[in-house]
């Protein structure tokens, strides 16, 4: 409520003559027409996001290059949804982010084309029931009661392998996790230092929880493990389960055989790729569902 003449307030008179209690006093009108004040629209959605817009967007982790080719993210679960996406024959543009863009808070989500509000991004664990209104696909998961007991392979096993590999393998972290991930973040050395001491440190306490150490002998038998299992699995299919085209299980395992086979990665150790390859049938999978980023 503004303050009455008995406060303290003098009355000032507008142009025209008419008394107002709302004029600026003189030395404050002066400072804001120097630095005038603005008001900006919220910024819910990435900049790159329109209103409304004609393709699906993608967003995960990737460079503009890549993006601009469609080619697979170097994160497994967003290469997971970018794949699965394909498969169904969804389409959509890919657009490089980062976590601090998404409104959860981490990659990948989906933004619809459609106008949109931040209510309409799509995270990824509601991507697979976007996608089946969308194009009314099967839904995986009842095809076959193993589903989740195979996919605990990937989650933990193969995840955990690739954890260590990437993160707490000096050589490769700097090669390649330093690469992805904390160079594009940030120019500023002291920044780009603590998040790498971050990134680190979170895939330590990763492993940390089932284990009271870390035995790289031990990750890498369960990765060789997971492998096996996968490979049976398979068998002389072309896709998992059976399936007439791929799904998400094989969106799921491509994820982790296209970047652990990927030279393009930059690799300065990897152990994962010769145990990959002596399971022809998994390295023949990844070779098929490539084409799809054709």
């Amino acid at each position: 409520m503004p303050p009455t003449p008995s406060e303290g307030q003098t009355k000032a008179s507008s142009p025209g003559g008419a008394s107002s209690f709302f004029t600026v006093p003189p030395p404050i009108k002066k400072l804001f027409d120097k630095f005038p004040l603005a008001t900006y629209p919220a910024n819910d959605l990435p900049q790159r996001s329109p209103t409304r817009q004609h393709e699906n967007q993608l967003f995960v982790f990737s460079n503009a290059a890549a993006a601009r080719r469609g080619r697979p993210s170097f994160n497994p679960q967003c290469l997971k949804w970018q794949a699965y996406l394909k498969f169904v024959g969804i389409d959509f543009e890919v657009t490089p982010s980062n976590n601090h863009a998404s409104p959860t808070g981490s990659l990948p989500f989906l933004i619809p084309a459609q106008p949109v509000e931040i209510a309409d991004a799509i995270p990824s664990h509601k991507l697979q029931k976007w996608a089946i209104e969308q194009v009314h696909c099967e839904e995986e998961q009842q095809l076959n009661l193993r589903f989740e007991v195979y996919a605990s392979l990937l989650d933990h096993r193969i995840r955990n392998a690739w954890l260590y590999m990437l993160y707490l393998n000096d050589h490769n972290f700097e090669a390649v996790a330093q690469r992805l991930y904390v160079e594009p973040a940030t120019s500023n050395t002291i920044v780009r230092t603590a998040l790498a001491v971050q990134l680190k440190q979170a895939a330590r306490d990763e492993l940390l929880r089932t284990s009271k150490y870390i035995d790289v002998a031990d990750l890498e038998g369960d990765a060789v493990n997971a492998f096996e299992a996968l490979s049976s699995l398979l068998g002389d299919d072309d896709h998992f389960f059976g399936r007439p085209n791929p799904g998400l299980f094989d969106a799921s395992v491509f994820a982790y055989t296209h970047l652990i086979l990927d030279e393009g990665m930059g690799w300065k150790q990897n152990r994962l790729a010769p145990l990959l390859r002596e399971h022809q049938n998994l390295v023949q999978h990844r070779e098929k569902l490539l084409r799809f980023f054709a």
